[in-house]
Parts: structure tokens; C-alpha cells; sequence
């Protein structure tokens, strides 16, 4: 899949992502992610994995798994609506995630277990859409959304909180 999702296939909140995204094939993108972002994790040092580069601010533990779980969701969406279920979907307030997730309780290793296994099972799904699923539209947060959208929408926050993880929190 080469193309880039047209404006009209996402909210215009997500282009923060969709445009962080560099061009060829999302597919390669996501794989090269993975391989990335386990490297870049693996070499965050012991020390900052539960810093907070301010009072209220997510840790290095919290970015991941809060990724991981965005992932979740954009992903679903992605299989809903390549599913041809035009049942609209509500947003997802990812603040409650956090708080709850108990990421801080965790190993820095599970975290990145975790990742790696949700990263696959994207993949996963993503490689084995049909041509036709790509272009569907589906209603997520009120806003259409395409499954191609979604997996640039996935990308671009990964890259998103790549950026603002190693600037805030590895200086």
C-alpha cells in the first residue's frame, strides 16, 4: 500500500500524525517501527524508565504502554471498519488508560514484550486485508476513518511520542 490517505478518510486532529509519516509503503513502515522502537527502548537506561520530566507528566514506562494500547485501538478500528461494520465507534480517552494501566509496575522487558506483540499482530492484520478493505469508511469518534488512515495514524503517534520521549525525557 503506497498511497497516503486523502483528508477525507480521518479527522483532521490525526494529520499531527499522518503527516509525520514519511512516503512508501505503510506496511514496510510499521515493520521498520518495530525493529526502531525495540532498539530505542532497549537503550533507555534503567534510570529514566520512570521519569517524569514534570509534576503530572507520563514516564517512559507509561509512553510505551500508552502507544501500545493507542495501537489496540486504532487497530480494531481498522479491522471494523475493513469489515464492512458500519457501526460508529466512540473516541477513547486515553488519560484513564494511563492511570490505570499500572505501567510503572512493570519491567521495562515485558513492556517491550508487549509492544513487539501487538506490533505483529497489526502486521498481521494489515498484510491480510483485502485490496477493497483499504478504501472503506467507517465512523470513529464521530469523523470518517479508512483503514489506511488508521495505519498512519498508528505510525505517526508512535513517531509522535518517539520524538517528544527522547527530547523531554533522555537529555
Amino acid at each position: 500500500m503506497n498511497r497516503r490517505p486523502n483528508a477525507n478518510e480521518y479527522n483532521p486532529y490525526y494529520e499531527t500524525y499522518v503527516g509525520k509519516v514519511g512516503d512508501g509503503n505503510i506496511l514496510s513502515i510499521l515493520e521498520r517501527q518495530e525493529t526502531e522502537m525495540v532498539s530505542f527502548y532497549e537503550s533507555i537506561p534503567t534510570d529514566r524508565w520512570e521519569y517524569r520530566y514534570a509534576e503530572g507528566k507520563w514516564t517512559p514506562k507509561e509512553v510505551l504502554l500508552h502507544i501500545i494500547d493507542a495501537e489496540r485501538v486504532f487497530s480494531y478500528r481498522a479491522l471494523r471498519v475493513g469489515r464492512a461494520d458500519a457501526t460508529p465507534m466512540p473516541g477513547f480517552n486515553q488519560d484513564p488508560y494511563v492511570e490505570t494501566s499500572a505501567a510503572n509496575d512493570r519491567t521495562p522487558a515485558s513492556l517491550i514484550a508487549e509492544y513487539q506483540a501487538v506490533r505483529q499482530a497489526t502486521l498481521a492484520l494489515f498484510k491480510n486485508l483485502p485490496a477493497s478493505a483499504w478504501d472503506q469508511l467507517g465512523t470513529a469518534s464521530d469523523s470518517p476513518v479508512s483503514p489506511l488512515a488508521l495505519a498512519y495514524i498508528i505510525a505517526g503517534h508512535e513517531i509522535h511520542h518517539s520524538i517528544i520521549t527522547k527530547e523531554r525525557y533522555l537529555v
